[in-house]
C-alpha cells in the first residue's frame, strides 16, 4: 500500500486509534509515525487521564511530535479550563510545526488566562487555516501577512491584543474571516474588512466597530457594498444600538451571491425588526436564515410592539428553504417577521422554532397557535416547535 494512502488512512481515526495500528502486524509498526493531521481535542486528553495518569499530557505531545517523520499540515489543540498546560511547551511546538509545513492550525485554549503566542507562529507562511480562541495576539513589526490564508478565526483577549483589522488586510486571499467577541472597541474598522474583496464568509460582533456601536443599517450594507463575493454572513447586534432613522432607511441595492444569513439580535421594537426586514429582503437568494434572539437576557425591557410599516407586498419573493429561530420568546415582533417569511417564501420547506428554556407552558402553546394560523406561499413548508 503507498505510504500516501497510509498516511489517508491514519489521518482520518482519533490519534489513539491511529497509535494503536501498531499492533495489527509487523508490516503496521510504527506506521503511526507517517501521521499529518493531528487532532488534541478533550476526546485524546480523557483518553490520557485514563490509560497515562493526569499530569504528564503535554510531555506525551512533545514526545509524539518528535517521533513524526513527515510534514504535518493540521494540528489542533483544544485544552479546557480544567486542564493545566505550560506556555513554553507549546510555544515548542509552534516553533515545530513552524518547520514542518503546517497548513491547518488551531488554538482552542479555555483557560482564564489568555496564551501568548509565539512570534514562531507567524513564519508559518504556508498556512491556510487558522483559529485562534483566547490568546494575545500580536504580530511582529513589519510582519506583512499570511500569503496563502484562506480563513482566519479570531477570538483573541482584545485587551493586550494588536489591530486585528490591520492584521487581517494583510492576508489578501482570504476567503472566510470569522472576528467574534473583541471586547475593546476599536480593534476592527469597515474600512479595513472592505479591502477584503474575496471574502465568501463573514462573522462580525457588530458592538465592537470603529471605536463604536453600529448605529444605522445602511453602514453595514456599505460594507457589504464592497464585498461582490459574500456567500455567508453572520451579524452579532447582541449590544448594538440602532437609530430609528437608520433602521428606516430604503436600499435598493441587492446581494444576489449570499445564501445564507445569521443574526443575534433581539426583536425587542420595531426599529430592530426594521433592520432584520432591510437585511432578509436585500439578500433575494438566500436559501437560509438563522435567528438567535437571546430573548431571556432581556426580561427587563418593555413588550415588544409589532412595526405596522411593514408592508409584506412591496418586498418582492424570497428563495428562502430553511428558517431557524432560537431563544425566542414568542413575542408579536417575532410572529411578525415569521408571518412575513412564510408570506413570502414559495421555496419553504421548514422554520424551526426553539423557544427560550424558561418560556412558560401556557405561553408556548400561545404561540404555536399563532404560528398555525399564518398563510404560507409554501405548499411544503412545516413549523416544527421544540
Amino acid at each position: 500500500m503507498p505510504d500516501k494512502v497510509i498516511t489517508n488512512i491514519l489521518d482520518r481515526l482519533p490519534l489513539q486509534d491511529a497509535v494503536r495500528t501498531d499492533v495489527l502486524s509487523k508490516n503496521w509498526r510504527f506506521k503511526w509515525t507517517m501521521l499529518s493531521q493531528l487532532v488534541f481535542d478533550d476526546n485524546f486528553f480523557e483518553y490520557l487521564s485514563k490509560t497515562e495518569g493526569k499530569d504528564n499530557h503535554l510531555r506525551i505531545i512533545s514526545r509524539f511530535l518528535l517521533h513524526l517523520k513527515g510534514a504535518i499540515t493540521k494540528f489542533v489543540l483544544y485544552i479546557e479550563k480544567m486542564r493545566k498546560f505550560d506556555d513554553d511547551d507549546i510555544n515548542h511546538w509552534i516553533l515545530f510545526l513552524s518547520k514542518n509545513g503546517i497548513e491547518d492550525l488551531t488554538f482552542k485554549l479555555l483557560d482564564k488566562t489568555p496564551f501568548k503566542l509565539s512570534t514562531h507562529l507567524f513564519s508559518c507562511l504556508q498556512l491556510k487555516h487558522l483559529k485562534i480562541y483566547n490568546c494575545i495576539f500580536n504580530p511582529p513589526p513589519g510582519f506583512h501577512g499570511f500569503p496563502n490564508l484562506l480563513s482566519l478565526e479570531l477570538y483573541p483577549n482584545a485587551e493586550k491584543s494588536s489591530d486585528v483589522g490591520d492584521f487581517a488586510i494583510k492576508c489578501r486571499l482570504l476567503e472566510i474571516l470569522k472576528l467574534r467577541y473583541i471586547l475593546k472597541a476599536g480593534r476592527v474598522k469597515l474600512v479595513e474588512i472592505a479591502k477584503l474583496k474575496n471574502l465568501k464568509t463573514l462573522a462580525l460582533s457588530l458592538y465592537d466597530l470603529d471605536n463604536k456601536m453600529i448605529t444605522s443599517s445602511d453602514t453595514i450594507f456599505e460594507l457589504l457594498d464592497s464585498l461582490p463575493k459574500l456567500q455567508e454572513l453572520y451579524l452579532n447586534f447582541q449590544v448594538c444600538k440602532l437609530t430609528e432613522s437608520g433602521a428606516k432607511k430604503n436600499f435598493s441595492t441587492a446581494f444576489p451571491c449570499l445564501k445564507a444569513l445569521k443574526l443575534a439580535m433581539y426583536l425587542d421594537n420595531a426599529i430592530k425588526l426594521s433592520c432584520a426586514f432591510e437585511l432578509i429582503r436585500s439578500f433575494p437568494n438566500m436559501e437560509t436564515l438563522e435567528i438567535t434572539t437571546y430573548a431571556g437576557w432581556y426580561d427587563s425591557l418593555a413588550p415588544p410592539i409589532c412595526s405596522p410599516e411593514v408592508e409584506y407586498n412591496t418586498i418582492g419573493l424570497l428563495q428562502l428553504q430553511s428558517v431557524f429561530f432560537t431563544y425566542c420568546s414568542g413575542s408579536e415582533n417575532e410572529v411578525c417577521l415569521i408571518k412575513y417569511l412564510l408570506a413570502c417564501s414559495p421555496s419553504l420547506k421548514k422554520i424551526v422554532m426553539r423557544p427560550h428554556s424558561q418560556l412558560e407552558y401556557g405561553k408556548k402553546l400561545t404561540f404555536a397557535m399563532k404560528l398555525l394560523e399564518l398563510h404560507r406561499a409554501s405548499p411544503v413548508a412545516e413549523i416544527k416547535l421544540f
